[in-house]
């Protein structure tokens, strides 16, 4: 078997072959295991991948790219390293389909808080690699995309979004952003809120549980 470009690890599906792929981005800080304990919850004919964000963090953990902090504790994206991150998950995207037996034409990214700003940004600026976003605690970041989305063909997309309306780590104002930004393109979207923090809620999770099903 080729080498693929990220390190991952997989839950394989029920189905032998052409099976859906979900591929699951962490968030700054965090792992592949992370979002992987959701696994054994979702349906059973899904093929899983979980990817390890590229850049090693000290004394642990990964990011997809780099946050920097100046000395009045303002804080910037590394946005070379954010686009770099998001054309690799595109490579991956066309790696994990030519070698895992699954559909290329169903392909969903979950993504949390940094994994879900590059789900975001994979699907608006390679809208032909996938189907289904799942991101959570996320925000778009217009820095790592394209110039002009116009042009681009989003009627494959569809987007569930959901937010923390006390989250602490990145504010729910920028979340509420999203619906009006996908409306502008014509894209299909769910977007809620729930009443906790920078995390997932139980009744979250069943929400985007459900809404997946509807797209196996």
């Amino acid at each position: 078997m080729a080498e693929l470009s990220i390190h991952h690890i997989t839950r394989p599906s029920s189905i032998k072959e052409n099976a859906p792929l979900l591929i699951m981005l962490h968030g700054y800080g965090s792992d592949e295991n992370d979002l992987f304990s959701f696994a054994s919850e979702l349906p059973e004919e899904l093929f899983i991948i979980s990817l390890r964000a590229p850049y090693p963090m000290q004394p642990f953990g990964n990011a997809w790219y780099a946050i920097n902090f100046d000395a009045e504790h303002n804080k910037w994206n590394d946005n070379e390293q954010a686009t770099a991150s998001r054309d690799l998950i595109a490579q991956f995207i066309d790696e994990a389909c030519n070698t895992y037996p699954v559909n290329k034409d169903n392909i969903t990214l979950l993504g949390f808080s940094q994994g879900s700003i590059l789900s975001y940004a994979v699907a608006l600026t390679y809208p032909n690699k996938v189907n289904n976003i799942i991101a959570l605690s996320g925000y778009v970041s217009e820095d790592i995309l394209p110039e002009n989305l116009n042009p681009n063909d989003y009627t494959k997309l569809d987007f569930y979004c959901s937010h923390g309306s006390v989250d602490q780590v990145i504010p729910v104002e920028w979340a509420r952003k999203t619906p009006k930004f996908l409306e502008a393109l014509n894209i299909k979207h769910k977007y809620s809120e729930f009443p906790v923090g920078h995390g997932v809620a139980p009744q979250n999770f069943y929400e985007f549980r459900t809404w997946l099903n509807d797209k196996l």
